[in-house]
């Protein structure tokens, strides 16, 4: 029987250190998710790959057979391959479709509520079936969980506060800094998430904000955005003498900040530097934060910035669950039982 399956690593299951390894850049979504419907026992698939997941949602009728040839996809890369198989989780049948409707629903976030997710996971399944490995049980499959998706979200009162993994990146920040108001911010990334980073930095009363982009376009169109100034990718390394914290988020699969380049700002800067890098794979080299006065925070930090608020609106939570679990009852139910497709 065909049998939906969900099997990935996220920021619960493992560090940013063992996550990064694991991360699929957008330019090449589509050659993994056809990589991957290639392998043994599996016969449609999803892969989602975003800061805090990396998770492929696959239709088979050899449960054992897919899930061997999936791992042996992602260990194979990795040294130490074995123990990185621990952090590894599987979910199937109403288990897995749970799992993908809370995903799409905010409920499975690091930020509770987190709006990004559901348009990363539309283009998820989007670059799948433009790859061609998605068929009747997946396309079905997430054309329901979109609706029910956007259904907990517009009845719950899920979306309050911090909604993006950007905006809980400027709380904490100003956390860290007390009032934005008068501090020099840089956003190094153009993407998603430095846009909505950008937004709440203003939303939040910082006045200088600063953005640089490998693509110059991009970067004064997001500038322009939220009244901000542009510096060109190749020269906003000396504008760090200026800058009170930095919010790094691109897709570059190495390191962008070091800590040679950080000891040699730090001989002229008169106070400290706060690095908050929200890149997976990482930008900035974690031993950045050996060098004096520079401080550095990582998706895992963020992790535990945003557990209390997960803890406080627990009732919330629990209540969409039981709006994902009555529509499991219903419409769930039909899309876990094969008989209803036809080819």
């Amino acid at each position: 029987m065909m049998q939906m399956y969900c099997l990935g690593v996220n920021y619960r299951s493992c560090p940013v250190a063992v996550r990064e390894q694991f991360a699929v850049g957008k330019s090449h979504l589509s050659a993994a998710n056809a990589a991957l419907a290639a392998l043994e026992g599996v016969s449609e698939c999803v892969l989602l790959s975003t800061c805090n997941r990396t998770e492929i949602y696959y239709w088979s009728e050899q449960a054992d057979a897919a899930m061997h040839s999936i791992l042996r996809y992602f260990l194979g890369k990795t040294p130490d391959a074995e123990s990185r198989r621990q952090h590894f989780y599987l979910h199937q049948g109403r288990e897995a479709l749970f799992h993908l409707a809370a995903v799409a629903s905010g409920l499975d976030s690091m930020v509770v509520g987190e709006t990004e997710i559901f348009g990363q996971l539309k283009d998820a399944y989007r670059v799948a079936l433009e790859t061609g490995v998605t068929s009747s049980y997946s396309n079905r499959t997430f054309q329901h969980v979109f609706s029910i998706g956007k259904k907990v979200r517009s009845s719950s009162n899920i979306t309050s506060g911090p909604t993006s993994v950007g905006a809980a990146a400027v709380q904490m920040a100003q956390e860290i800094l007390g009032s934005l108001s008068g501090r020099n911010v840089l956003v190094v990334g153009a993407g998603e998430v430095a846009r909505t980073t950008a937004q709440s930095l203003r939303s939040r009363g910082a006045e200088s904000i600063f953005v640089a982009n490998r693509s110059y376009d991009r970067a004064v169109e997001l500038a322009s955005q939220v009244g901000g100034r542009v510096i060109r990718f190749a020269e906003w390394i000396p504008y760090l003498e200026n800058i009170d914290i930095v919010i790094v988020s691109t897709a570059s699969p190495a390191y962008v900040v070091s800590p040679p380049v950080l000891e040699q700002v730090q001989q002229t800067r008169q106070s400290p530097l706060f690095l908050i890098d929200l890149s997976v794979p990482r930008n900035v080299d974690p031993t950045c934060a050996l060098v004096d006065e520079v401080y550095v925070y990582d998706m895992d930090a963020m992790e535990a910035a945003t557990a209390a608020t997960r803890r406080i609106r627990r009732a919330e939570i629990e209540s969409c669950e039981r709006l994902i679990r009555d529509w499991l009852d219903t419409e769930g139910s039909v899309l876990l039982h094969p008989p209803v497709f036809s080819s």
